[in-house]
């Protein structure tokens, strides 16, 4: 199945003749103000994560709420679902609790025999079947319930209204500006056909300007395009600043970047503007797989066919086909984005790249030896490994222990890490806290890495991750400096490479791996250009590895051979780590689980840079 499978702004919007030029407040909309300076800290959270209030999630015996989600995210112990006693080894500094917009807390209310729900009638007999414990029917009736915008399924509006002031509220009451950070946020959950196109929606604001609207919802409109205008009018009509984060277009079946508009029409100029406008950046690694590249696009790439999700879309009820996988993964999509742009004048998939947890649980855990699950009944237990999270998804053994999102800000607070976000100064990981700076310039010499001010430098002389170059001083090639640092709690760096895309001269694109950095001395064989493993210290009796292989830090100054002057490109930076025992390994070790024979037992977690683009 695998085979198969801102320097300047004029520039960044350089339209073909033929193309409408964007006013000035799309121009503002479209590029937030580069950092003033170096003071940027690393921030480390997490975007996406559902609790109790999620439909979904209480179907699945979810109870942990969103009180618990934020104190767990902040170092509290929590008790799971499971009945165990979980904490964080090392607290996050943000969080957005996104629970489904759908049906949002309609469960729960349910629960707590909320009287409200009597007065709607769908809502008066799934409190009952609830009261019976039916839930098998109460899923079913969810599963047809949430496919149609039909107004007696719909939660009635003064109840949705309340449900999302309080949620909203929660956030508020965890929020403490410079210790830690809680966004209001909700998922918006559109599934054509079984296609996965979903949204999360982050607010900068707080409870009281973002609970003057309600979520908007896939039973609204199921089209990206309607989602956009509502969070435009929310902007308008309350003066709050608000943006998406797709997800997951791995199961999407070729819709999430497709070259057409869900109406049937080619994406034009206005399409573009408004998705970077509130698209800034793209959640490229969680627990359904991950994100970045895949081996049939990449076949010159060893590292591609990394925790793969390609069987089909997100229900499993449509087969995977070749042709959809261009407009899936994000570096095919980073491509596109190039391609578009000489048409359109609009790069619509100029995302900066993060990763999230997309957890059922309530609870935002990312480590191999520490992994909850993605739902209350998969969370840690002997058969775990044997059972189905439901029918239209994935064997558990598939889950990926997935992801973190990290924000180089001037502070921690709501504000600077918006704004960060937005400007696209963040990176993924898939998991572990791999530090990394990735800059581009023209005038970065190799003393500057190892200065122990070499961010200062990298502001300095050019632009970090998510920024944009322009042409060079005559026409010179850029230069990237980049540095990683292994996770102080976690294994040795294998290697840093830089990738990069390109659009030719036939308006085709392309992409190159560069290994800037090696660890243990190795180098590239001038005989048959290949680069020696870094070899493998996993221990597989007693689940443990070694740090004797690999690097605690690796630093490159680099300059692109085979620069194009006149060719649109993208680079960024991946870092790759050491092998290190899976999730699935500590199963089989611990409970004595039985794993299925495909389950990977091995891992080598990663990090990716939001990219840096050169525009002619």
């Amino acid at each position: 199945m695998h085979k198969l499978i801102y320097v300047s702004l004029l520039a960044a919007l350089a339209l073909p003749a033929n193309a409408a030029e964007p006013s000035l407040s799309d121009q503002k909309l479209l590029y937030s103000a580069p950092v003033r300076d170096s003071m940027t800290n690393l921030y480390w959270g997490d975007l996406h994560l559902h609790s109790q209030l999620s439909a979904d999630a209480y179907i699945l015996q979810t109870r942990l709420t969103k009180d618990q989600a934020f104190k767990f995210a902040r170092g509290e112990t929590v008790q799971a679902d499971n009945g165990m006693p979980a904490k964080l080894r090392r607290p996050l500094d943000f969080l957005a609790v996104t629970d489904h917009a759908e049906y949002l807390g309609i469960y729960a209310q349910m629960a707590l025999d909320d009287p409200r729900l009597d007065e709607w009638k769908m809502g008066a007999e799934w409190k009952e079947l609830l009261r019976q414990g039916d839930m098998m029917s109460l899923a079913l009736a969810f599963s047809d319930a949430i496919q149609t915008s039909e107004p007696e399924y719909l939660t009635p509006d003064s109840l949705r209204s309340s449900i999302w002031q309080e949620a909203s509220a929660v956030a508020d009451k965890y929020n403490e500006p410079g210790l830690f950070t809680a966004f209001v946020g909700y998922e918006w959950t559109s599934m054509i056909t079984g296609d996965n196109l979903h949204r999360v929606v982050i607010y900068k604001d707080g409870a009281e300007t973002a609970s003057q609207m309600t979520p908007f919802s896939a039973q609204h409109s199921n089209d990206p395009e309607d989602l956009w205008d509502a969070l435009a009018d929310y902007e308008k009509q309350t003066g709050g600043e608000v943006l998406a984060i797709a997800h997951n277009g791995n199961v999407s079946n070729g819709r999430m970047f497709s070259p057409n508009r869900e109406n049937g029409l080619p994406l034009d100029a206005s399409y573009a503007r408004k998705r970077a406008r509130w698209e800034p950046v793209y959640e490229t690694t969680q627990v359904k797989g991950d994100g970045e590249a895949h081996p049939y696009l990449s076949p010159d790439d060893e590292f591609a066919d990394f925790e793969t999700w390609d069987q089909g879309n997100i229900t499993l009820g449509t087969d995977k086909e070749p042709e959809m996988l261009q407009y899936e993964y994000t570096r095919s999509a980073l491509r596109e984005g190039l391609r578009h742009e000489a048409n359109l004048g609009t790069n619509p998939f100029k995302f900066g790249i993060i990763g999230s947890t997309d957890s059922h649980t309530g609870m935002a855990t990312t480590n191999e030896d520490n992994f909850f699950g993605k739902f209350a009944h998969d969370e840690p237990s002997v058969d775990r490994t044997e059972k189905r999270m439901a029918d239209q998804l994935q064997k558990i053994w598939r889950l990926v222990s997935s992801g973190l999102a990290a924000v180089w800000s001037e502070e921690n607070t709501r504000e600077s890490i918006f704004d960060a976000i937005k400007r696209r100064e963040v990176y993924a990981t898939s998991g572990t806290r791999i530090k990394l700076r990735f800059f581009g310039g023209w005038e970065y010499a190799q003393a500057d890495v190892l200065s122990a001010d070499y961010a200062s430098i990298g502001y300095a002389k050019g632009v970090p991750m998510g920024g944009d170059l322009t042409r060079g001083p005559d026409a010179k090639a850029p230069r990237f400096m980049v540095a990683a640092t292994r996770d102080p709690d976690g294994a040795n760096l294998d290697r840093v490479q830089i990738i990069k895309g390109w659009l030719n001269a036939s308006g085709e694109t392309a992409e190159q791996i560069f290994d800037v950095a090696l660890s243990d001395g190795r180098k590239r064989s001038w005989l048959t250009g290949e680069i020696p493993a870094v070899g493998n210290t996993v221990d597989s009796e007693n689940v443990t590895y070694s740090n004797s292989i690999g690097a605690a830090e690796l630093t490159a100054v680099w300059t692109d051979p085979e620069f194009d002057p006149d060719q649109r490109a993208f680079y960024y930076a991946r870092v790759i780590q050491i092998p290190t025992p899976r999730w699935t390994a500590y199963d089989e070790k611990y409970f004595g689980a039985v794993i299925d024979p495909r389950a990977p037992k091995t891992i080598q977690d990663r990090a990716y840079s939001s990219p840096i683009w050169y525009t002619p």
